[in-house]
Parts: C-alpha cells; sequence; structure tokens
C-alpha cells in the first residue's frame, strides 16, 4: 500500500497577522492511497483550496473548500456510482479548548473547535472531510432490491407478505366472509 503524501503546516512558523493560502491535489498515487484508506473504487479528481487565518495570539481557523469525483461500488448491484463533492470545511483551533476528562461526555453543539495542535496535517484534514462527505450507502439510478426467497429443497418459501403480523389474519377474515356470502 502506497503512502498519502502529507502536508504538514507547523502552525508557530505561519505569520500570525495574515491569511496563509494553500491549496493541495494529491496525484493518481495519492489519489490511489486515500482510495484504498477510504475503501471506494476510485478518487478521479481531489482538491482542497483554503487558508488557514489567525484568530487573537494563538488560535486559528481553517477555511477550506473540497472537490471531490469519487466511484463507489453501488450497494445493490455493485457497479461504478460517480459522485461529485463539494463541501465547506471550517474549523477552529484553539490553546484553550477544554478536553473533557469523563469516560462519557456530550457533543458540543459546535463540532468545528478543536485543540491547538503543534502540526496540522492538511491531507488529514482533507481525508476527514472526503470520509464525511462519502454516501453511505451509494445507488445506481433505477437500482432497486428485489425479494429474496430462500427455504430448503421441497418446502414452500415464506416471502415478506406471509411474515406481515396480520396476514393469517385477513386470510381467515376473507375466509369468513366468503362463507357467509354462500350460507345467506
Amino acid at each position: 500500500m502506497t503512502a498519502i503524501p502529507s502536508h504538514i503546516l507547523r502552525l508557530a512558523d505561519l505569520p500570525n497577522r495574515k491569511r496563509s493560502a494553500f491549496t493541495i491535489e494529491p496525484d493518481a498515487a495519492g489519489r490511489a492511497a486515500l482510495a484504498e484508506t477510504l475503501d471506494v473504487l476510485t478518487i478521479r479528481k481531489l482538491r482542497l483550496t483554503g487558508a488557514m487565518i489567525p484568530m487573537g495570539k494563538s488560535d486559528w481557523r481553517l477555511e477550506a473548500s473540497l472537490g471531490a469525483t469519487v466511484q463507489q461500488a453501488c450497494v445493490i448491484t455493485l457497479e461504478p456510482v460517480t459522485t461529485r463533492i463539494d463541501e465547506d470545511i471550517m474549523r477552529t483551533y484553539t490553546a484553550h479548548f477544554d478536553v473533557p476528562d469523563a469516560a462519557e461526555v456530550e457533543m458540543p453543539e459546535d463540532d468545528t473547535t478543536e485543540p491547538l495542535p503543534e502540526t496540522l496535517d492538511l491531507v488529514a484534514v482533507m481525508a476527514e472531510a472526503l470520509a464525511l462527505s462519502l454516501p453511505p450507502f451509494p445507488r445506481k439510478d433505477g437500482a432497486e432490491i428485489g425479494q429474496a426467497v430462500f427455504t430448503e429443497p421441497g418446502k414452500a418459501a415464506m416471502t415478506d407478505e406471509d411474515a406481515r403480523p396480520f396476514a393469517g389474519l385477513a386470510a381467515l377474515r376473507a375466509g369468513l366472509e366468503n362463507k357467509d356470502d354462500g350460507d345467506a
């Protein structure tokens, strides 16, 4: 497996009075490595463009745009499904981040704030944003799940209709109505 090239920023080395712009476009080998990591068929295009913006003396805000064209396997037919992803990414890195020490904590309303790291790997940020943007169950247009019927040889298969809780009652009621119609 090929390693995904990193793009590491040392935040202390960035100018703290102006924006630091960046553009990351992995080559074919980098896209293939990321596709393998994310378990997708291919990543045809991938680009992260943005800036690190200083906030006060030590905090930073990342504002970026992610663009990607990804092929995943259809969950029904396993045929390739192409998805275009265009996402805005915003993260705030703060030196005054309170890390909860309890075993269970509630998610904060603002899930874009993170502790200030010494270094920031922009490729890792891009990979995380892409992973979160992928459709969890890609489906090719018109692909539908048919009815699968399994049983032992020589026995009648049970269908979804047979498994419904009131299917037997409906059949019994219909039988009783037919009997009443015959008596009248």
